[in-house]
């Protein structure tokens, strides 16, 4: 049995360039997919100390498109920059926490963070509680909600002389439902940057 010659195909040898290629198309999907918000998470979730209530799967998280959040921006709207739902209270239905700043056309405007609910009838969300005020100088940078408590990392400063360019302190803290009001959990990791 005689074997034909094969002639080496273009295709058969990675070179530096199919490399660089896979790269970028890995890097495109997975920054696809960090735009595409993951789907309502139906596992029950217990409050520290409370009995273990599923959420209610016809209980949507209150919208915050839909809410009038206590910021003045003058000219400019508010606009929220991050989201977190979860059944917070242990009452099966999920609440919503917002990151929300004004939209400044120029600098790094603080974030207010805040705690949506919405009524046991669907009726129109509002604001709870206020977990971060704007007036603290702080820059929310990530935001969950796990386990009934919320999650967030924050930058800050630690002196006003600080430019607000600049953040010099990073704070990484949580918040849980506790007799009736969120408690911060002390006490507070923060690192300077």
């Amino acid at each position: 049995m005689q074997h034909s010659a094969v002639p080496d195909l273009a295709h058969t040898h990675t070179r530096p360039v199919h490399w660089i290629a896979t790269a970028a198309a890995v890097a495109g999907v997975v920054a696809l997919s960090s735009l595409l918000p993951p789907d309502a998470a139906t596992a029950a979730q217990a409050a520290a100390g409370s009995r273990t209530n599923a959420t209610r799967a016809d209980a949507a998280p209150p919208d915050p498109a839909t809410v009038t959040f206590p910021l003045e921006c003058g000219p400019v709207e508010a606009v929220v920059r991050k989201k977190a739902t979860g059944d917070l209270d242990g009452d099966g239905r999920p609440e919503t926490v917002a990151v929300v700043h004004c939209d400044a056309p120029m600098g790094t405007p603080p974030d207010g963070v805040y705690v949506l609910t919405g009524d046991a009838g669907g009726g129109t969300p509002r604001v709870v509680a206020t977990l971060v005020d704007p007036r603290e100088r702080r820059t929310a940078t990530a935001l969950a909600v796990r386990d009934g408590a919320v999650l967030a990392t924050l930058l800050g400063y630690s002196s006003a002389d600080v430019p607000s360019c600049c953040p010099d302190v990073t704070d990484d803290v949580k918040w849980r439902w506790k007799n009736g009001a969120f408690v911060r959990a002390e006490p507070s990791q923060a690192r300077t940057v």
